[in-house]
């Protein structure tokens, strides 16, 4: 949901750019994962205020009730996304908003208490329902190096985990985390995720690299939650194979028992680059034609179209949970 467009003005609501998708969704018996906040906020906030924190809450709840009227599903939101990257890519690196250096830490705390008070105002609305977060799985390496070297790349390392471990209330309790907070842990695993410290990507196949089950079995064991892996996706001819690897792993992930919600290939459709407008060749759907139409990309249909009858075959057996595949 782009709460800046729906928002526009404090506490006025203007839902004619949600309530179309979520029509359009229960018309075809589609359920949605509500994002709420995606790295975007009304330009008349404060950030860094506590008003902040409030407005959010109460944006949720006008959510949460608008959804219970609209839809019979038990719906699913993930308050913010990502908080671990906002706050280093807002907060540290001022790559996007706040666009600030070095308050990176303080933005993470800041979107914790905002995820805090998005769930508890949902749950007053809606006590059915349920929640997800998405933050980064990465893995870094300290290759060669003294012991003060390796001891900076596993601190590196961890601090993916501190988001979730204040809303869950294993670090920093004061700020309000419980268990409560953690339901579904959803996690963004993409071609570049593993890397040295200070260095170049790790390449799947490397002895460095960690198979990404044995990446999913440490955050299932840490948390002991239901996963879903919330965005996976490749560029160029590798979005075929990467997609049938990170599906072959989570298969291996759920043979020792790591409850598996789901997969979602993200992006769905090819788009402009961040960095640059060069056409990044990703999705399911290709880039446009002149009449704004999308052909799909039959090679990653069919990859798509294999995975689900594999993991429909995995479903009918006595063990594992009931696994999706998606695009998102």
């Amino acid at each position: 949901m782009r709460w800046h467009l729906i928002e526009t003005m404090p506490g006025c609501y203007d839902w004619s750019s949600f309530l179309p998708m979520l029509r359009a969704a229960e018309a075809i018996e589609t359920r949605i994962i509500w994002d709420l906040c995606h790295y975007g906020y009304p330009d008349h906030l404060d950030i860094w205020s506590p008003v902040f924190i409030d407005r959010f809450a109460r944006f949720a709840s006008a959510v949460a009730r608008l959804t219970k009227e609209e839809s019979r599903h038990v719906p699913v939101y993930c308050p913010v996304n990502e908080i671990s990257f906002w706050a280093w890519a807002g907060g540290e690196m001022g790559r996007f908003n706040p666009c600030c250096r070095g308050r990176g830490a303080e933005l993470k705390r800041q979107l914790v208490r905002a995820t805090i008070a998005a769930v508890d105002a949902i749950r007053a609305v809606d006590p059915r329902a349920r929640f997800i977060t998405a933050e980064p799985l990465i893995n870094v390496e300290a290759g060669i190096g003294d012991a003060e070297y390796v001891k900076s790349a596993q601190t590196y390392q961890q601090a993916q985990f501190e988001a979730l471990d204040i809303l869950c209330g294993a670090k920093e309790p004061g700020l309000g985390g419980t268990l409560d907070y953690l339901d579904i842990v959803g996690l963004n695993y993409y071609p570049d995720n593993q890397w040295y410290h200070g260095g170049s990507t790790i390449p799947m196949g490397h002895h460095a690299y960690r198979p990404l089950h044995s990446l999913l079995e440490e955050v299932h064991l840490r948390y002991r939650r239901p996963l879903l892996v919330a965005e996976t996706g490749a560029e160029g001819c590798g979005r075929c194979s990467w997609f049938h690897y990170v599906c072959s792993e989570v298969h291996a992930a759920l043979d020792v028992g790591v409850p598996i919600e789901g997969i979602c290939l993200y992006p769905v459709a090819d788009y402009p680059g961040w960095d640059n407008e060069r056409t990044c060749s990703v999705g399911l759907l290709t880039e446009p034609d002149g009449h704004g139409r999308r052909a799909v990309f039959p090679r990653l249909a069919r990859e798509l179209q294999q995975q689900r009858a594999l993991f429909d075959v995995f479903d009918t057996g006595d063990s594992g949970p009931v696994s999706s595949v998606a695009a998102e």
